[in-house]
């Protein structure tokens, strides 16, 4: 399971199952989407509130958390090439700051 990667997300959140429900459709068996709110807390995963606060994906023993966990989790699709562009240096600092405050206030709203 080394090559697999996990993608936690926030299952009672509309806008993330809906974005989530989409990436299962297109993604291959080498990503696995886990609602946060099906896992039991553990050592070796970011507390619950952590995992509320960004998307984390874990990849082997680290992990990518905020936006570049959705582009890494995207690139598990077909699709996922139209994502990368949020990866480019111009566009990249604007991309997190705009996830960061997105982010930021859908945990606000809990």
């Amino acid at each position: 399971m080394s090559d697999t990667d996990i993608l936690y997300y926030d299952g009672s959140c509309p806008l993330c199952r809906r974005e989530m429900a989409h990436l299962a459709k297109l993604k291959s068996d080498q990503l696995i989407l886990q609602d946060i709110h099906a896992v039991s807390q553990a050592d070796d995963i970011p507390s619950q509130s952590a995992l509320l606060k960004n998307l984390h994906l874990r990849r082997g023993d680290g992990w990518i958390i905020g936006l570049d966990a959705n582009i890494a989790a995207w690139q598990h699709t077909r699709i996922g090439v139209l994502w990368r562009w949020l990866s480019w240096p111009v566009i990249n600092p604007i991309a997190k700051w705009c996830y960061r405050q997105w982010a930021q206030r859908r945990f606000a709203k809990r």
